[in-house]
């Protein structure tokens, strides 16, 4: 395959280092964000002590238009241009409506969906250019089917899949495609640090049986940034056990 620039944001947590290397061992060379310092050069360490080499990361905060287009700037210097994009970075802030606060709702919204417009921006004209391009927005089960203290989370991965829609249409012709994955319940390390016995009610809501990998998402993702997957776009592809099904 063309070896190709792959960057994912929030790259560092358990899903995310799963598509760093599963990217990676396609060949890809890979970015990944962070936002906060501390733990980069051990990941980073990691990683090259597991062969995958080629492997870059940059602190980012996804919530900030003029911080994204820097970073990507100095990353396209550094590295070269983005040709798969996985907006990945994402966080919780849960509660009921009645007592979430606008500082709760505001924050969930701008990392969870503003990010898209941040991190997409710069690198689309790039991708249309060259004629070649995926972008895979990572949502959630619960943006498709509502989650009780989850009214923000919600609304955002819901937003994530209506942006993915109205731009795959405009640039289908481009030879660029974006897709949103919604995975459920994923056996990371937040995941399992829940006590086992919701962790296990969780698991009976699952026809499955089980929690999914993060090998899985990862897996799917490799095949949505791939060559062949050039007549998908504007999908919404659900990850999760059977949980919800439409």
């Amino acid at each position: 395959m063309t070896k190709r620039i792959a960057l994912v944001t929030g790259g560092m947590g358990g899903i995310g280092t799963a598509i760093c290397k599963a990217l990676a061992e396609s060949g890809h060379t890979v970015i990944t964000t962070y936002s906060k310092p501390g733990k980069e050069q051990a990941w980073l360490a990691d990683m090259k002590g597991m062969g995958f080499a080629d492997i870059h990361a940059y602190q980012c905060d996804v919530t900030d238009t003029a911080a994204c287009a820097a970073m990507l700037a100095r990353a396209q210097q550094e590295v070269g241009a983005v040709d798969v994009l996985v907006n990945n970075a994402g966080i919780t802030r849960d509660g009921t409506f009645k007592k979430q606060s606008k500082d709760d709702w505001d924050a969930v919204i701008k990392t969870n969906l503003d990010s898209l417009f941040n991190m997409v921006k710069p690198v689309l004209d790039g991708m249309v250019e060259r004629g070649f391009g995926r972008i895979i927005n990572i949502s959630s089960i619960n943006g498709q089917k509502g989650q009780f203290g989850q009214t923000n989370y919600s609304a955002a991965k819901a937003g994530m899949h209506g942006f993915t829609m109205a731009l795959a249409q405009e640039v289908a012709r481009k030879g660029v495609t974006v897709n949103t994955i919604s995975p459920g319940y994923i056996a990371t390390d937040m995941v399992m640090a829940v006590p086992e016995e919701v962790r296990n009610k969780i698991i009976a809501n699952i026809p499955v049986g089980r929690l999914g990998k993060p090998e899985e998402i990862a897996g799917l993702i490799n095949y949505l940034a791939s060559d062949i997957a050039g007549f998908m776009t504007g999908a919404n592809l659900a990850i999760n056990g059977g949980q919800h099904m439409m």
